[in-house]
C-alpha cells in the first residue's frame, strides 16, 4: 500500500503487459495508476492524486475525502500466465 496526502493506493503485477496497475482505494471516484517500474509507481500515483485533485478544483466539485467511502474501489489485476 502506497499513500499520499492522506489517499491511498495498491497495485498489482501483470506479467503479460508488464505493468504494474493501481487504483486509489477508500473513495468513490475511481482513480488509476500504472508504471513499469516500484519506483515508477510511487510517482505515477502521486501524480494520479495531483490530477484527481486539479481535475475536481477545475469542474467546482469537492474531490472524496481520503477514506470517507464505505468500500474500496480496488479491483486486483489478475496475472496472466
Amino acid at each position: 500500500m502506497i499513500e499520499y496526502k492522506g489517499y491511498r493506493g495498491q497495485a498489482s503485477f501483470d506479467s503479460e503487459s508488464g505493468f504494474f496497475h493501481g487504483e486509489v482505494s477508500g473513495i468513490r471516484d475511481v482513480v488509476t495508476f500504472q508504471a513499469r517500474t516500484c519506483d515508477e509507481l510511487q510517482s505515477a500515483f502521486r501524480d494520479s492524486i495531483e490530477e484527481y485533485l486539479k481535475f475536481c478544483m477545475e469542474r467546482g466539485k469537492e474531490p472524496d475525502a481520503p477514506g470517507r467511502s464505505e468500500s474500496s474501489n480496488l479491483h486486483e489485476v489478475e496475472e496472466v500466465i
